[in-house]
């Protein structure tokens, strides 16, 4: 008789928001424990150049979901206020997402947490591959109801009206929620592993922790009393509770025997914004907002136990829009037609590089990166381009283009090439 076919891998993804590319522990940061995310680098592998399509939420969700730059479909601003209620703003409908693509091959999938890719039922989660879907669409909400008790807040003073039109929602139906929102997505997220644990399933898991506003229950406050920076005290809080909900998740992994038959990567959706969280990029120049690269080199670490070997660092470029030929790989097929490719090949062993070149536009800034060199060009219609090595100055500091004119204009060249591929952004930054 024929073995039995082999299991089709489970697939989750975990994405931080607004993580900073220096706040975890496997990335050097020994203020704040992290042993949870932490984890997931010793036991598979961390990639040290790690991107995502752009520098901010909305427009780098559209990438990671879709496996394509979003810039080729329009999808090229933020979404933030108001714009937020536009029927026609949202992550384009004929755009397949990585949940179609695993639904399609045989997978339960459900979503927990910030979507932030429309609000029109056309774009609401459900009709876009998922399965279930616990969470919120716009690009924040508060962590606890008010009056708060048992929080602690650092509120600013013209904080955005997250919660306006704007409700937790399991399905399509508004849910009243008691608990600290990271604990409940975490909650929704292991429930979903307890009801697919038999079959394969895509687990799609993006907190709306470390983003603002700043709040955080007070035991987890009371891990941090050394700091005497409140600020910072509830920052590290807030990213020690989502560091306990991957810890559950994990363990629940491990509960069902699953190890071994899950793919687990966490990333970052963008870089750190400092001055507002505390949420710090490390070297790196910039943040969120920004193309230098505190604003796109995120945290990405990844974990499949038997299949990719353990306490690797990986330095070759990658970037969010491989995850979704990733996983598809994974689940023993090929996706066509994207700017991502696979990671399995790179993760398992294979010392290709897996990108020539990786690019980037928002709002106008454009870059480009080629190997060791990163090419950048400011919206400012006469700003010079600016060129940096980064294997020798991953801070930015030393702009080489001066002296390197043919190197400018050669990378300027494929950098315009690209450019050209791209359309208009479907909507305007308001």
């Amino acid at each position: 008789m024929l073995a039995a076919q082999a299991r089709k891998p489970n697939v989750i993804v975990i994405l931080a928001d607004d993580l900073g590319y220096g706040e975890l522990g496997c990335q050097g940061n020994r203020q704040i424990p992290t042993p949870n995310i932490d984890s997931i680098a010793e036991n598979g592998v961390r990639f040290t150049s790690a991107y995502v399509s752009a520098p901010f939420c909305c427009p780098s969700r559209a990438g990671l979901m879709t496996g394509r730059y979003q810039t080729r479909f329009g999808h090229e601003l933020n979404v933030t206020g108001r714009l937020n209620l536009d029927p026609g703003v949202g992550l384009p409908v004929q755009e397949k997402t990585i949940a179609d693509v695993l639904k399609a091959a045989g997978y339960a999938t459900g979503i927990f947490g910030k979507w932030h890719l429309g609000t029109d039922a056309k774009f609401h989660p459900l009709r876009r591959g998922f399965d279930e879907f616990y969470g919120f669409l716009h690009e924040g909400h508060f962590f606890a109801p008010p009056p708060y008790r048992g929080m602690t807040t650092r509120l600013r003073v013209k904080e955005p009206p997250y919660d306006d039109n704007n409700p937790l929602l399991r399905g399509t139906e508004p849910v009243e929620e008691t608990e600290y929102l990271t604990h409940a997505i975490t909650r929704e997220a292991v429930a979903f592993i307890d009801r697919h644990h038999a079959s394969p399933f895509f687990l799609y898991l993006p907190y709306n922790a470390v983003h603002s506003p700043m709040q955080a229950p007070v035991d987890y406050m009371k891990r941090f009393n050394h700091m005497g920076d409140e600020q910072r005290q509830v920052f590290a809080a807030m990213l020690s509770a989502m560091d306990d909900g991957v810890g559950s998740v994990l363990g629940r992994l491990r509960q069902w025997n699953l190890e071994q038959d899950t793919l687990v990567l966490f990333l970052s959706d963008n870089g750190g914004p400092t001055a507002e969280l505390t949420s710090g990029n490390g070297r790196l120049r910039g943040g969120k907002g920004q193309l230098y690269e505190g604003g796109i080199r995120v945290p990405f670490m990844a974990q499949w136990n038997g299949r990719i070997p353990g306490g690797r660092v990986i330095h070759d470029p990658v970037i969010s829009l491989d995850i979704l030929p990733t996983a598809r790989e994974a689940a023993g097929g090929q996706a066509a037609g994207l700017d991502g490719v696979s990671l399995l090949p790179l993760m398992t062993g294979a010392r290709t590089a897996p990108h020539d070149s990786l690019f980037w536009r928002h709002a106008g800034d454009l870059a480009l990166r080629r190997g060791r060199w990163k090419l950048f060009k400011p919206r400012t219609p006469d700003a010079a381009f600016q060129l940096y090595d980064l294997d020798q100055d991953l801070s930015e500091t030393t702009d080489l283009a001066p002296r390197r004119p043919d190197l400018v204009a050669e990378l300027a060249r494929e950098l315009n090439a690209l450019n050209s591929q791209m359309i208009r952004p479907l909507w305007g930054a308001r």
